[in-house]
């Protein structure tokens, strides 16, 4: 790393361990400082970057006091897609740019989504336990049949959310031969002939899958009344964001039946709370919680950290890409 001088940037780094070690972080190319935190708690955020130039930043929340806080500010480098954890609206009114990382993820997310799939559907993890607990040589017999077993091929797969994830998730389902409908925006109609209405695709669904953002008219999407409209007992993926299912609905949609199994890489909060709802769900066989690990194929970090690097190097140039606009 080059000395700092008066001519250098000073980069801070608010939470590097949330990507990990053993990925090649290179050298940015320009004189430099870098100062880096493990982690940073939301109260520390502004004292940490009140002399920066860059602030880059996974998940650690960069709000309008921080930002005030910082006079040097010009760039916050998200180190993901999704941007709200930062206050775009404040950076916008300082002439601070942000940027964000893109299309990273479009092997990986997809590729979890389907392990979480077949897990389920074939109840990989429930016969891998029983067999653990001695059921096989209970059965006394070549296999048993205590948890059910289903096809993909010929099932409906309902995706709700048409961004790239959305779209490679579909891919993948046709390769299986499933039948893949893309749902309409919640509370919109007539999007045109490649979409379903929402209602519908929760109606007829085997699997739903969501991908989409979290916003206001994202959060809590499906609660109460959207699982007492899924009428084949579906299972529900969620890859996306937290927020984008009604956790409290979903322990009782699942505890009652109503959906046939629930696969999740990402919860409200997190980490979530020993006694948070889906933590509850954690006996059952029917249910999966991975720790937001569907976008950390290593190949995929990796994408994520050059193209981290390279957004700052173009901020630096003169010609930012990735601009997030407020």
């Amino acid at each position: 790393m080059p000395d700092a001088t008066s001519n250098s940037l000073r980069i801070v780094l608010l939470d590097r361990k949330t990507l990990p070690d053993d990925i090649d972080f290179r050298a940015f190319s320009f004189a430099h400082e870098l100062i880096q935190f493990d982690q940073t708690a939301p109260d520390e955020v502004s004292e940490r970057i009140k002399d920066a130039d860059i602030v880059i930043t996974n998940k650690a929340p960069v709000r309008g006091l921080a930002i005030a806080s910082a006079p040097r500010l010009k760039l916050v480098a998200v180190a993901a897609t999704g941007t709200d954890v930062v206050d775009v609206a404040a950076c916008a009114q300082r002439g601070v740019t942000v940027s964000n990382i893109r299309n990273y993820a479009v092997n990986t997310v997809p590729e979890h989504t389907f392990a979480l799939i077949l897990a389920l559907r074939r109840s990989l993890l429930a016969y891998r336990n029983s067999v653990r607990a001695g059921r096989w040589q209970e059965a006394n017999q070549f296999c048993y049949f205590d948890y059910p077993i289903n096809d993909l091929a010929g099932s409906m797969l309902g995706i709700i959310g048409d961004g790239a994830l959305g779209r490679s998730v579909g891919d993948l389902g046709r390769a299986f031969g499933m039948k893949v409908l893309f749902s309409d925006y919640k509370g919109t109609k007539g999007m045109g002939p490649l979409y379903t209405p929402f209602e519908k695709v929760l109606e007829v669904s085997d699997i739903i899958t969501l991908h989409s953002p979290l916003m206001p008219s994202t959060r809590n999407m499906i609660s109460t009344a959207e699982f007492a409209q899924m009428a084949k007992r579906p299972l529900l993926i969620n890859t996306a964001r937290g927020g984008l299912v009604d956790e409290t609905a979903l322990e009782h949609a699942l505890r009652s039946g109503q959906i046939s199994g629930a696969g999740f890489d990402v919860v409200t909060t997190e980490p979530p709370a020993d006694d948070h709802p889906l933590m509850r769900l954690l006996d059952l066989p029917n249910f999966i919680l991975t720790p937001h690990v569907a976008w950390a194929s290593r190949e995929a970090v990796q994408s994520l950290i050059d193209q981290l690097i390279d957004n700052v190097e173009a901020f630096e140039r003169g010609a930012p890409t990735n601009i997030v606009a407020a």
